[in-house]
């Protein structure tokens, strides 16, 4: 009896061109996609099924919007492709499954062209043989339609493996690595356009991320602090759940308003929010910090104000925004839902501490001699900030 389905596949990129940790990678996306849709209806399940993974239902077809809506964000995965799955292996048979496939996808292609990728090497026909025969009955029962090889509106792509299975489209996925795959990165979060680009570009490289927040209360408002928390909640469609620390810092800055040269305030507030944020660091595991800097964008990101803070940092820095320009940046945000929350009204601690002329050129040598001399005064300061933390999980 021919048994046939909707069902999912679910592809991925560079996690195949990995060699002896390779099984480590496919491991942490099948074990992502098994939590976020547990639950849905259906009896689904997840398989591995010769270098990608199948979503299917237990009986019937899959509700593919139901489970591509709880999965399409997971970091690792290339593509989808939602497919229709058959035991038949009679080419008669696979000829008819494809005729129905097209009509009940609604396809209306002026021209098309089919590829078969022949994985079980046991099946009688070759792959040219398999395209040909599919091809010529998609043709004779379609009146007016081309085969065109080299520019078809549609591909039809037929895989036959331990089943067969027939596709047109794939959905673009996320791309990138496993989420946590790589380590445990600190993301110095503020309400801004940058940073939260910066967490959201490395946590697609498989760190997983602990944001810190610097809140200076009544110098910002508690609205200032919502707009983190909102970040924080778009990045969590990608990582699940996060900790945000929020850290008091408003001793902090006026000590540093008071002790220091207003030109460079700006720098030694960024010192003070590093070494605080590789204190947390240590506390919470991480191995890097990462921050939201653009080589030039501001005063405080010139190569000679990245090198004066760099020395501050326990921890290895991360700039995954370093040679990206402006624009590249707001297109990343528009596109993964961070903009229209980063350009609400509200300024955060740093803003509101900028001089009219900040120093763009600081010396590295000269600003670690000045902080030395505030050293006995200032580390209470930090490690009290520290400790009066507040933790809160993000969903």
């Amino acid at each position: 009896m021919v048994d046939t389905k909707t069902v999912l596949i679910v592809k991925y990129g560079e996690i195949a061109l990995r060699k002896g940790n390779r099984a480590f990678y496919e491991r942490r996306v099948m074990d992502t996609i098994r939590a976020n849709i547990k639950g849905l209806p259906g009896g689904l399940r997840v398989m591995r099924e010769q270098g990608r993974f199948l979503i299917e239902a237990k009986d019937g077809d899959i509700n593919v919007q139901l489970v591509l809506e709880r999965i399409k964000n997971i970091f690792g995965i290339a593509g989808f492709s939602i497919c229709i799955k058959t035991n038949a292996r009679d080419i008669d048979e696979l000829c008819e499954i494809a005729i129905k496939y097209f009509i009940d996808s609604g396809l209306s292609a002026k021209s098309f062209k089919v590829i078969t990728k022949r994985s079980d090497k046991s099946y009688p026909l070759l792959s040219n043989n398999v395209s040909a025969r599919i091809g010529e009955a998609i043709f004779e029962y379609f009146p007016g339609i081309k085969v065109d090889l080299h520019n078809p509106e549609t591909t039809l792509w037929v895989e036959i493996r331990n089943s067969v299975y027939f596709y047109v489209n794939s959905i673009e996925g996320t791309g990138g690595l496993p989420y946590g795959s790589s380590g445990k990165g600190v993301l110095l979060l503020s309400g801004g356009l940058d940073s939260p680009i910066a967490g959201y570009v490395t946590a697609r490289r498989g760190v997983e991320l602990s944001p810190i927040y610097f809140h200076s209360p009544p110098f910002v408002s508690e609205g200032a602090a919502d707009k983190v928390r909102d970040l924080a909640k778009v990045i969590c469609r990608y990582t699940g759940a996060i900790s945000v620390n929020i850290i008091p810092f408003t001793d902090v800055q006026m000590f540093l308003k008071e002790h220091v040269h207003e030109e460079k305030l700006t720098i030694f507030l960024k010192r003070a929010m590093i070494r605080i944020a590789s204190m947390y660091a240590k506390k919470v595991g991480a191995q890097c910090l990462i921050t939201g800097d653009s080589i030039g964008q501001v005063a405080s990101q010139t190569i000679q104000s990245i090198a004066a803070v760099e020395s501050a940092a326990l921890y290895t820095i991360l700039r995954p925004l370093a040679a990206m320009d402006k624009q590249q940046i707001i297109d990343i945000a528009k596109d993964i839902g961070t903009f229209d929350i980063s350009i609400r009204p509200f300024d955060d601690c740093c803003t509101l501490f900028v001089a009219k002329h900040p120093e763009s050129k600081p010396n590295a040598a000269v600003i670690e001699r000045i902080e030395a001399n505030l050293e006995e005064e200032l580390t209470p300061l930090l490690l009290l900030a520290l400790e009066n933390g507040i933790t809160e999980t993000v969903s």
